[in-house]
């Protein structure tokens, strides 16, 4: 078979206007966010009231990173030294890690084979853990049924705080993730939606909860300087008692943001384009079992998923190294050992052991893939076919 010769990594270039905007901050020598001259509206504020109108939110507040937006959301949520705070066991390091940068405790529940979290699950570790703050991973884009959900925490009383770093334009029933609980998180680090190489944004309708993220953010006491922050009586009550925990967004980062932010919605129609026509092909394919994705989810197929329910961790190795010879570069969730980006609950040593065997039997077969906007349809279907040879390969083997 043919090789694929693209690159997995490679993301497309920045526009000219993005580069245009990057160059004028760069000129004026004020790449501080709060470094701006009388009437002037910087490139962070200007940002995060586009994106709070995007998103359909009141309030915005751009940081430096998706990480550190869901550590000061949990601050700013009122998270402390020695919670517990509930999330899902399928996601990424950065999630736990947002959770153990504050001090608390990560309850890790069950995923279902559908990639989301499992909800008898998480009523049992609620009742358990005693926990009031649910730090929800829509890991690799995948939604969990947010009206059962929804209605499960105003139940039980827990917040919802949502990491939408794979789910910047995701929609369920029509609702935008992060819109679901007291704060949504979004990252704009180069392997998701907009890239500024990091940066992340923290939105919210709650605004005595952005007061409280806006002055951890390092806002010193130029809140009013923000694009799409509180009335500034709002920060009477916590202005002078909350830490400055300097994780402020730049103005460069932000000039090359907002023209993407314009062209987003055209680049998750690109995505999800090449995410169907794999997953079209991979459905196809005996022995490959996809995610199923219900009526009331829009996605954003920046990346594929796919398990081969029963593979051994010798096969599975075999398959990522197959793959490779031919140019397809997967990812595999059933490591025992982290790889580059992708890493599981048994290497989170700081957390302690948890016993998940339902996350574990479904990680064993989890197999991950990014898929560039650099890569066209034509790409997509080659890697597709590359993907089928050679679990039809693994196939034969077996049977043989």
């Amino acid at each position: 078979m043919r090789p694929f010769t693209g690159n997995f990594t490679q993301q497309e270039p920045l526009s000219d206007e993005a580069i245009d905007a990057a160059v004028d901050v760069m000129r004026s020598g004020r790449l501080h966010r709060y470094n701006v001259v009388d009437g002037e509206m910087g490139a962070v504020s200007a940002l995060e009231r586009a994106y709070a109108d995007w998103q359909g939110a009141r309030f915005c507040l751009a940081c430096t990173s998706g990480g550190y937006a869901m550590g000061i959301a949990l601050r700013a949520a009122g998270v402390e030294p020695g919670d517990a705070v509930l999330t899902n066991a399928f996601t990424l390091a950065p999630v736990p890690g947002a959770i153990a940068g504050v001090g608390a405790n990560a309850v890790l529940v069950e995923i279902d084979e559908n990639l989301v979290i499992d909800l008898d699950d998480l009523a049992a570790k609620i009742d358990r853990s005693g926990a009031k703050v649910l730090l929800l991973s829509h890991m690799r884009g995948h939604i969990a049924d947010m009206d059962a959900l929804v209605a499960l925490l105003s139940k039980t009383k827990v917040q919802l705080i949502e990491d939408c770093a794979h789910t910047m334009g995701a929609r369920w029933n029509g609702k935008r993730s992060g819109s679901f609980g007291l704060a949504g998180c979004f990252s704009t680090q180069t392997y998701k939606h907009m890239n500024s190489g990091e940066g992340g944004l923290v939105v919210s309708d709650d605004a005595d909860f952005m007061a409280r993220a806006t002055m951890l953010s390092g806002s010193y006491m130029l809140y009013d300087r923000h694009g799409a922050g509180p009335h500034g009586d709002v920060y009477e009550a916590v202005r002078l008692a909350t830490p400055n925990l300097s994780g402020r967004m730049d103005n460069l980062r932000a000039s090359v943001l907002l023209p993407q932010l314009a062209g987003l919605d055209a680049n998750i129609e690109r995505w999800n384009a090449r995410h169907d026509l794999i997953a079209e092909r991979l459905m196809s394919v005996p022995g490959i079992a996809m995610p199923h994705r219900p009526d009331a989810e829009f996605y954003v197929g920046s990346s594929i998923q796919f398990r081969l329910p029963g593979i051994g961790a010798d096969e599975a190795g075999r398959f990522l190294e197959s793959a490779a010879v031919l140019g397809v570069e997967l990812k595999w969730f059933g490591s025992d050992a982290p790889v580059g980006f992708t890493s599981n609950h048994h290497s989170w040593f700081y957390l302690g052991s948890t016993d998940l065997p339902r996350t574990d039997a479904i990680l064993a077969g989890l197999f991950d893939m990014r898929i560039p906007l650099t890569f066209s349809k034509a790409d997509c279907a080659h890697i597709a076919d590359i993907i089928a040879h050679w679990v039809a390969t693994l196939a034969s083997r077996s049977a043989a």
